[in-house]
């Protein structure tokens, strides 16, 4: 199974510059854990000490919001998983 997981800009100095990077799994946690094997460095931006989703990031499967409960969303073969950030400033 292969899904496409397409990675936010400032995201990307922890994919060697990919933009795109094809992952494995049933549930976007499980694709998100097989990124993280590849690229362990992604790991603390995109979730907390206690494994859970930093609020900041977003997560759209097929341009679909996956919100809530993102990170147990099915998945399928030629999904795409989008990662975004919420910008913050004043």
């Amino acid at each position: 199974m292969s899904i496409k997981v397409h990675i936010h800009k400032s995201h990307r100095q922890f994919t060697d510059g990919l933009s795109v990077v094809d992952s494995n799994g049933k549930t976007v946690g499980e694709c998100l854990d097989n990124l993280i094997k590849r690229y362990p460095g992604i790991k603390e931006k995109l979730f907390d000490k206690k494994g859970n989703l930093l609020n900041v990031i977003e997560i759209y499967v097929n341009l679909e919001s996956a919100y809530p409960n993102e990170l147990i969303k099915k998945v399928s073969n030629g999904d795409d998983i989008y990662l975004t950030a919420k910008l913050s400033g004043g």
